[in-house]
């Protein structure tokens, strides 16, 4: 008996809930699976199963024995699922959700390259205001920026991106340039209020050295898009993603502002949990999104 065949007949014999079952699932005599259960027993050296005629309980090695054997039977039947489904054509209904704003203009157009190539896969996009809890939600693929601190999550970087700080022509001609972090404490700064994180407090850095301002204006707003356009207005300096200012940037619209320091990254990442890992719906449009992105120039990076 091989041990994946053993662990494979233990958990077979818990779930069963006695020997008298496992023999008929087994199509076996009782003492023939008693047998084989003491066998098994004698080569561990510990009693993994309290038994008599009646019932079974499992031991404090017994449990030990049951949790192992549980994962592993999983890690091999998922590690067959990977190579069985890598030449699977992608099928079935697949749940993106994306921000607002890089949902429209950027997913959307992704999904629909990646359904002329797939037909057979049905996509329903959900664009939010905000970050969706995704082990709680009825999503296979999500759409973030930055750093994602739950590890539960496998993330894929499908596109890098960065933060850059503009303004308009118009309001440097009346206020000034900033020439370095702290100057903007002293700007009409337009501030998001977005994903809980610290409002109003930019973080710029040049070097090893790196500085939290904290800024301030008469304009904040939750949305990237009204942010953006009140720029465009000439209402004050604006932090954002690249993606979302890159157009602007080479009109000459907007006018980059203190070039020279770095700011916090925007990577793009494609998010799902890992019991989707093997998925052929959700690998093959993860490649796609990455392959999309590398052929775009507004705003993005190519991957290393």
């Amino acid at each position: 008996m091989n041990p994946v065949s053993e662990l494979a007949f233990f958990t077979q014999l818990i779930r069963l809930g006695s020997l008298a079952a496992t023999a008929r699932e087994l199509n076996l005599t009782p003492p023939a699976v008693s047998k084989r259960l003491a066998q098994l027993e004698q080569r561990l050296g510990v009693r993994l199963l309290n038994r008599t005629t009646r019932s079974i309980s499992l031991t404090a090695e017994g449990e030990l024995y049951l949790n192992s054997a549980q994962r592993i039977l999983g890690e091999i039947e998922e590690m067959e699922r990977q190579v069985s489904s890598s030449r699977a054509k992608p099928k079935g209904l697949l749940r993106v959700n994306a921000p607002l704003g890089f949902g429209r203009t950027h997913v959307c157009p992704a999904i629909s390259s990646f359904v002329r190539h797939y037909p057979e896969v049905e996509v329903q996009l959900h664009l939010t205001d905000r970050p969706i809890n995704l082990p709680d939600d009825a999503i296979d693929v999500a759409i973030r920026f930055g750093d994602l601190p739950d590890s539960r999550l496998i993330a894929r970087k499908i596109a890098a991106n960065r933060r850059r700080l503009c303004a308009a022509p118009s309001y440097l001609e009346a206020f000034g340039n900033p020439e370095s972090p702290k100057d903007l404490m002293q700007h009409n700064c337009i501030v998001l209020r977005q994903n809980d994180a610290a409002f109003g407090i930019w973080r710029l850095s040049r070097g090893k050295q790196s500085e939290s301002v904290k800024v301030r204006g008469n304009l904040s707003t939750n949305d990237g898009e009204v942010a953006l356009n009140w720029a465009l207005e000439g209402h004050g300096i604006l932090m954002r993603a690249e993606w979302n200012l890159a157009s602007h940037l080479s009109s000459g619209r907007l006018v980059e502002v203190l070039s020279d320091y770095e700011t916090p990254p925007a990577d793009i990442y494609a998010v799902y949990l890992e019991r989707l890992n093997l998925s052929a719906k959700v690998s093959f449009f993860i490649e796609h999104l990455r392959e999309f992105f590398s052929h775009k120039s507004d705003g993005f990076f190519p991957l290393a």
